[in-house]
């Protein structure tokens, strides 16, 4: 029996290392691209507003909508400027399709997230939340 109340023993530790999980509802919604067309270019007035709610660099999200739109992007006193004619519902989606993929978390459907390292074209996504780790493929 000593073996027995020694693995009690250790499942009790591993237990109480575990991060708890909050049985509180945070209602969290994804920002909508507040955006307007200016001639040939389209203008992202709340950028700095979807950086911030993301806990992103201006650069990653950049970086990745110049690759989903196909299209250059720069940014502008907390604007983002795209050189290209983008409908608002085009934009927002490839915004919730970014915080779908690289914000929330997969296991807890949290926001409460950061990039761990990146490594050969993949990023560790790590919840602060659950604990949970995973990989998705660099932008």
């Amino acid at each position: 029996m000593f073996l027995l109340s020694n693995y009690e023993e250790l499942l009790d530790r591993a237990f109480a290392k575990l991060p708890t999980l909050s049985e509180e509802k945070v209602d969290f919604k994804i920002p909508d691209a507040e955006s307007l067309i200016q001639g040939s270019k389209t203008i992202v007035k709340n950028f700095g507003f979807i950086v911030g709610v993301a806990r992103r660099t201006n650069d990653e999200i950049a970086k990745y909508l110049t690759k989903e739109l196909a299209a250059p992007v720069s940014i502008e006193d907390q604007k983002l400027v795209i050189n290209a004619k983008i409908p608002s519902a085009t934009l927002n989606t490839k915004v919730k399709k970014y915080f779908e993929t690289y914000i929330i978390c997969k296991e807890c459907h949290k926001p409460d997230t950061h990039v761990g390292g990146a490594e050969r074209g993949y990023l560790t996504i790590v919840c602060e939340a659950c604990g949970a780790r995973y990989t998705v493929k660099h932008y």
